[in-house]
């Protein structure tokens, strides 16, 4: 029985490989983004407690310049803070673009595989005829020597 062979088998590879290459850079981009989310949200923190640290100062018998120094250091974590708005920002958008990629890369391939499957349904019909065409002469050479 001969065996399938698909003339397009090195493009529905390369569609694969196109796919698993998307996906490892969306996987990239994702952990890019969570770092960033991470970087913010430590920032956050921070700017929430400096804050705090300036409330309590501001109760407490404290020199006017330390003060001054608190509350610069939370205006630069605020300027801080909207930088890395942006890189998240930044680094949604390069998520939503791996992510679009990714999406074209899979119907890239699922167009192949499924021209591949079809191939290989005709070809298994094929063979199925040929089989049975097979068998057909066989049960008439059966019969004619049968009836001599």
């Amino acid at each position: 029985m001969a065996r399938f062979h698909y003339a397009y088998q090195k493009i529905v590879d390369l569609k694969t490989n196109e796919k698993s290459q998307a996906e490892w850079q969306l996987s990239v981009v994702v952990g890019e983004l969570q770092t960033e989310e991470q970087s913010l949200s430590k920032l956050h923190r921070d700017r929430s407690e400096w804050s705090d640290r300036l409330q309590l100062s501001s109760n407490q018998a404290v020199t006017l310049s330390e003060l001054m120094v608190i509350q610069e250091y939370i205006d630069y974590l605020d300027i801080c803070i909207r930088q890395k708005m942006m890189d998240v920002k930044k680094a949604e958008a390069a998520v939503e673009v791996k992510r679009n990629e990714l999406s074209e890369r899979m119907k890239d391939e699922k167009v192949w595989q499924k021209s591949k499957d079809n191939a290989h349904q005709r070809f298994q019909a094929n063979m199925l005829l040929i089989e049975q065409n097979e068998l057909d002469e066989m049960a008439s050479m059966r019969f004619m020597y049968a009836a001599h």
